[in-house]
Protein backbone atom coordinates (compact mmCIF):
# COMPACT_ATOMS: atom_id res chain seq x y z
CA UNK A 1 0.00 0.00 0.00
CA UNK A 2 1.41 3.39 -1.04
CA UNK A 3 1.80 5.84 1.83
CA UNK A 4 0.20 9.26 1.44
CA UNK A 5 3.44 10.81 2.68
CA UNK A 6 5.37 9.11 -0.16
CA UNK A 7 2.90 10.41 -2.73
CA UNK A 8 3.06 13.94 -1.31
CA UNK A 9 6.85 13.89 -1.42
CA UNK A 10 6.84 12.79 -5.07
CA UNK A 11 4.24 15.43 -5.96
CA UNK A 12 6.50 18.10 -4.50
CA UNK A 13 9.44 16.78 -6.51
CA UNK A 14 7.29 16.84 -9.65
CA UNK A 15 6.50 20.51 -9.06
CA UNK A 16 10.20 21.30 -8.62
CA UNK A 17 11.03 19.38 -11.81
CA UNK A 18 8.45 21.40 -13.75
CA UNK A 19 10.02 24.62 -12.49
CA UNK A 20 13.47 23.47 -13.65
CA UNK A 21 12.12 22.42 -17.07
CA UNK A 22 10.56 25.81 -17.69
CA UNK A 23 13.63 27.71 -16.51
CA UNK A 24 16.03 25.79 -18.72
CA UNK A 25 13.76 26.02 -21.77
CA UNK A 26 13.34 29.77 -21.33
CA UNK A 27 17.09 30.17 -20.89
CA UNK A 28 17.75 28.15 -24.05
CA UNK A 29 15.13 30.05 -26.05
CA UNK A 30 14.13 26.82 -27.78
CA UNK A 31 13.01 23.30 -27.01
CA UNK A 32 9.92 21.21 -26.36
CA UNK A 33 7.66 22.51 -23.61
CA UNK A 34 4.43 20.54 -23.98
CA UNK A 35 5.82 17.03 -24.20
CA UNK A 36 8.37 17.62 -21.45
CA UNK A 37 5.73 18.77 -18.98
CA UNK A 38 3.37 15.88 -19.78
CA UNK A 39 5.83 13.18 -18.71
CA UNK A 40 6.96 14.61 -15.37
CA UNK A 41 5.03 12.35 -12.97
CA UNK A 42 5.95 9.29 -15.03
CA UNK A 43 9.66 10.06 -14.66
CA UNK A 44 9.48 11.19 -11.04
CA UNK A 45 7.52 8.08 -10.04
CA UNK A 46 10.05 5.90 -11.83
CA UNK A 47 13.33 7.43 -10.71
CA UNK A 48 12.46 8.44 -7.16
CA UNK A 49 10.48 5.32 -6.29
CA UNK A 50 11.26 2.26 -8.39
CA UNK A 51 14.41 2.68 -10.48
CA UNK A 52 17.61 0.94 -9.33
CA UNK A 53 20.60 3.21 -9.97
CA UNK A 54 23.56 4.77 -8.22
CA UNK A 55 24.21 8.35 -9.40
CA UNK A 56 27.80 8.16 -8.18
CA UNK A 57 28.27 4.98 -10.28
CA UNK A 58 26.02 5.54 -13.30
CA UNK A 59 27.39 2.53 -15.23
CA UNK A 60 27.13 0.06 -12.35
CA UNK A 61 26.25 -3.37 -13.75
CA UNK A 62 23.33 -3.80 -11.32
CA UNK A 63 21.53 -0.67 -12.54
CA UNK A 64 18.15 -0.65 -14.25
CA UNK A 65 18.03 0.82 -17.77
CA UNK A 66 15.91 3.73 -19.01
CA UNK A 67 15.55 4.53 -22.71
CA UNK A 68 13.95 7.85 -23.64
CA UNK A 69 12.61 7.02 -27.08
CA UNK A 70 10.77 10.36 -27.31
CA UNK A 71 14.09 12.14 -27.10
CA UNK A 72 12.65 15.63 -27.56
CA UNK A 73 11.26 15.33 -24.01
CA UNK A 74 14.80 15.32 -22.61
CA UNK A 75 14.43 18.53 -20.53
CA UNK A 76 12.25 16.48 -18.16
CA UNK A 77 14.88 13.73 -17.99
CA UNK A 78 17.69 16.24 -17.45
CA UNK A 79 15.81 17.88 -14.57
CA UNK A 80 15.17 14.51 -12.91
CA UNK A 81 18.79 13.38 -13.31
CA UNK A 82 20.03 16.66 -11.85
CA UNK A 83 17.66 16.29 -8.88
CA UNK A 84 19.14 12.83 -8.32
CA UNK A 85 22.70 14.26 -8.43
CA UNK A 86 23.83 12.55 -11.62
CA UNK A 87 25.26 15.99 -12.41
CA UNK A 88 25.13 19.50 -10.93
CA UNK A 89 21.85 21.41 -11.24
CA UNK A 90 23.77 24.46 -12.41
CA UNK A 91 24.44 22.63 -15.66
CA UNK A 92 20.72 22.72 -16.52
CA UNK A 93 21.05 26.32 -17.69
CA UNK A 94 23.39 25.16 -20.47
CA UNK A 95 20.56 23.36 -22.32
CA UNK A 96 21.08 23.57 -26.09
CA UNK A 97 24.13 25.85 -25.76
CA UNK A 98 27.19 25.34 -27.94
CA UNK A 99 29.44 22.70 -26.40
CA UNK A 100 26.98 21.61 -23.72
CA UNK A 101 26.39 18.03 -22.65
CA UNK A 102 22.65 18.85 -22.51
CA UNK A 103 21.77 18.69 -26.17
CA UNK A 104 18.25 19.13 -27.55
CA UNK A 105 18.05 15.35 -27.72
CA UNK A 106 19.85 13.09 -25.22
CA UNK A 107 23.37 11.96 -25.97
CA UNK A 108 25.10 8.98 -24.41
CA UNK A 109 27.99 10.20 -22.31
CA UNK A 110 25.93 12.35 -19.97
CA UNK A 111 25.71 10.44 -16.67
CA UNK A 112 22.36 8.64 -16.55
CA UNK A 113 21.79 8.70 -20.31
CA UNK A 114 22.13 5.20 -21.78
CA UNK A 115 21.21 5.93 -25.40
CA UNK A 116 21.46 8.79 -27.86
CA UNK A 117 17.87 9.17 -29.04
CA UNK A 118 15.49 11.43 -30.86
CA UNK A 119 15.00 9.59 -34.14
CA UNK A 120 11.50 8.48 -33.25
CA UNK A 121 10.49 4.84 -33.27
CA UNK A 122 13.82 3.28 -32.30
CA UNK A 123 13.73 3.24 -28.52
CA UNK A 124 11.72 0.09 -27.88
CA UNK A 125 14.00 -1.93 -30.17
CA UNK A 126 16.97 -0.70 -28.15
CA UNK A 127 15.19 -1.55 -24.89
CA UNK A 128 14.60 -5.08 -26.20
CA UNK A 129 18.33 -5.38 -26.86
CA UNK A 130 19.16 -4.39 -23.29
CA UNK A 131 16.58 -6.88 -22.00
CA UNK A 132 17.93 -9.74 -24.11
CA UNK A 133 21.48 -8.93 -22.98
CA UNK A 134 20.35 -9.09 -19.36
CA UNK A 135 18.84 -12.50 -20.05
CA UNK A 136 22.11 -13.74 -21.56
CA UNK A 137 23.93 -12.42 -18.49
CA UNK A 138 21.42 -14.27 -16.29
CA UNK A 139 20.66 -10.93 -14.62
CA UNK A 140 17.13 -11.54 -13.37
CA UNK A 141 16.95 -8.32 -11.37
CA UNK A 142 17.50 -5.82 -14.19
CA UNK A 143 14.43 -3.98 -15.48
CA UNK A 144 14.42 -2.03 -18.74
CA UNK A 145 12.03 0.91 -19.10
CA UNK A 146 11.25 2.69 -22.38
CA UNK A 147 9.33 5.96 -22.60
CA UNK A 148 7.52 6.51 -25.91
CA UNK A 149 5.39 9.34 -27.22
CA UNK A 150 1.95 8.67 -28.66
CA UNK A 151 2.73 10.30 -32.01
CA UNK A 152 5.78 8.06 -32.12
CA UNK A 153 3.48 5.05 -32.30
CA UNK A 154 2.87 5.97 -35.97
CA UNK A 155 6.29 4.43 -36.63
CA UNK A 156 6.29 0.87 -37.95
CA UNK A 157 9.47 -0.01 -36.09
CA UNK A 158 7.61 0.38 -32.80
CA UNK A 159 5.20 -2.38 -33.74
CA UNK A 160 8.03 -4.65 -34.91
CA UNK A 161 9.58 -4.16 -31.48
CA UNK A 162 6.23 -4.81 -29.78
CA UNK A 163 6.09 -8.18 -31.57
CA UNK A 164 9.70 -8.97 -30.71
CA UNK A 165 9.26 -8.31 -26.99
CA UNK A 166 6.17 -10.48 -26.93
CA UNK A 167 7.81 -13.30 -28.94
CA UNK A 168 10.78 -13.49 -26.58
CA UNK A 169 8.57 -13.07 -23.50
CA UNK A 170 10.64 -10.12 -22.29
CA UNK A 171 9.02 -9.68 -18.90
CA UNK A 172 11.93 -7.43 -17.88
CA UNK A 173 10.71 -4.80 -20.37
CA UNK A 174 8.27 -2.12 -19.23
CA UNK A 175 7.10 0.24 -21.96
CA UNK A 176 5.56 3.59 -21.05
CA UNK A 177 3.41 5.62 -23.44
CA UNK A 178 3.02 9.33 -22.68
CA UNK A 179 -0.47 9.50 -24.17
CA UNK A 180 -1.05 13.26 -24.27
CA UNK A 181 -3.15 13.04 -27.48
CA UNK A 182 -1.02 15.47 -29.52
CA UNK A 183 1.91 15.25 -31.91
CA UNK A 184 3.85 17.91 -33.78
CA UNK A 185 1.21 18.53 -36.46
CA UNK A 186 -1.89 18.40 -34.27
CA UNK A 187 -4.25 16.01 -32.52
CA UNK A 188 -3.44 12.32 -32.72
CA UNK A 189 -7.01 11.49 -33.72
CA UNK A 190 -6.82 13.86 -36.70
CA UNK A 191 -3.45 12.65 -38.00
CA UNK A 192 -3.48 8.91 -37.42
CA UNK A 193 -5.88 7.64 -34.79
CA UNK A 194 -4.50 5.07 -32.34
CA UNK A 195 -7.63 3.80 -30.66
CA UNK A 196 -8.40 1.22 -29.43
CA UNK A 197 -4.80 1.49 -28.24
CA UNK A 198 -5.02 -0.73 -25.17
CA UNK A 199 -6.62 -3.51 -27.21
CA UNK A 200 -3.86 -3.32 -29.83
CA UNK A 201 -1.03 -3.78 -27.35
CA UNK A 202 -2.91 -6.60 -25.64
CA UNK A 203 -3.50 -8.29 -29.01
CA UNK A 204 0.28 -8.22 -29.52
CA UNK A 205 0.74 -10.14 -26.27
CA UNK A 206 1.47 -7.39 -23.76
CA UNK A 207 0.05 -6.79 -20.30
CA UNK A 208 -1.41 -3.27 -20.37
CA UNK A 209 -1.84 -1.09 -17.28
CA UNK A 210 -3.97 1.95 -18.15
CA UNK A 211 -3.54 4.86 -15.73
CA UNK A 212 -3.84 8.59 -15.14
CA UNK A 213 -0.26 9.61 -15.86
CA UNK A 214 -0.44 12.59 -13.50
CA UNK A 215 -1.68 10.64 -10.47
CA UNK A 216 1.53 9.71 -8.64
CA UNK A 217 -0.23 6.97 -6.69
CA UNK A 218 -1.44 5.30 -9.88
CA UNK A 219 1.97 5.72 -11.50
CA UNK A 220 3.99 4.03 -8.78
CA UNK A 221 1.39 1.31 -8.27
CA UNK A 222 1.65 0.54 -12.01
CA UNK A 223 5.44 0.24 -11.76
CA UNK A 224 5.03 -2.09 -8.78
CA UNK A 225 2.56 -4.26 -10.69
CA UNK A 226 4.72 -4.32 -13.83
CA UNK A 227 7.49 -5.87 -11.79
CA UNK A 228 5.23 -8.80 -10.89
CA UNK A 229 4.13 -9.66 -14.45
CA UNK A 230 5.90 -12.78 -15.69
CA UNK A 231 6.08 -14.35 -19.14
CA UNK A 232 5.28 -11.21 -21.14
CA UNK A 233 6.24 -7.53 -21.36
CA UNK A 234 4.19 -4.79 -19.73
CA UNK A 235 2.97 -1.44 -21.04
CA UNK A 236 2.02 1.47 -18.79
CA UNK A 237 -0.49 3.35 -20.94
CA UNK A 238 -0.52 6.74 -19.25
CA UNK A 239 -3.19 9.30 -20.12
CA UNK A 240 -1.53 12.69 -19.78
CA UNK A 241 -2.06 16.35 -20.64
CA UNK A 242 0.30 18.14 -22.97
CA UNK A 243 1.81 21.11 -21.12
CA UNK A 244 0.55 19.80 -17.76
CA UNK A 245 0.94 22.09 -14.76
CA UNK A 246 0.63 25.46 -16.49
CA UNK A 247 -2.91 26.41 -17.46
CA UNK A 248 -2.03 28.38 -20.60
CA UNK A 249 0.21 25.60 -21.94
CA UNK A 250 -2.18 22.71 -21.33
CA UNK A 251 -3.55 21.08 -24.50
CA UNK A 252 -2.04 23.88 -26.61
CA UNK A 253 -0.16 22.16 -29.40
CA UNK A 254 1.61 25.37 -30.44
CA UNK A 255 3.88 24.74 -27.46
CA UNK A 256 5.00 21.38 -28.80
CA UNK A 257 8.36 22.77 -29.87
CA UNK A 258 8.29 26.33 -28.50
CA UNK A 259 9.98 27.51 -25.31
CA UNK A 260 8.35 29.97 -22.87
CA UNK A 261 8.98 33.68 -23.31
CA UNK A 262 10.20 35.69 -20.32
CA UNK A 263 6.65 36.85 -19.63
CA UNK A 264 5.25 33.32 -19.97
CA UNK A 265 7.97 31.98 -17.68
CA UNK A 266 7.09 34.50 -14.96
CA UNK A 267 3.38 33.62 -15.21
CA UNK A 268 4.10 29.91 -15.22
CA UNK A 269 6.38 30.07 -12.17
CA UNK A 270 3.72 32.01 -10.31
CA UNK A 271 1.16 29.29 -11.11
CA UNK A 272 3.58 26.66 -9.83
CA UNK A 273 4.21 28.65 -6.64
CA UNK A 274 7.89 29.10 -7.40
Amino acid sequence: MTKKSDVKKLENIAREVRVEILKMLACAGSGHTGGSLSMVELLVGLYFYKFKCEPEKPLCHTRDIFVLSKGHGCPALYAVLAHMNFFDKEELCTLRKVGTRLQGHPQRGLPGVEVSSGSLGQGLSIANGFALAARLDKDKNKSVYCMMGDGELDEGQIWEAVLTASHYKLDNVCGIVDYNKFQIDGRIEDIKGLEPLKDKWEAFGWEVLEIDGHDIGEVINAYDKAETIKGKPTLVLAHTVKGKGVSFFENKNKYHGVSPSKEELDRALKELGA
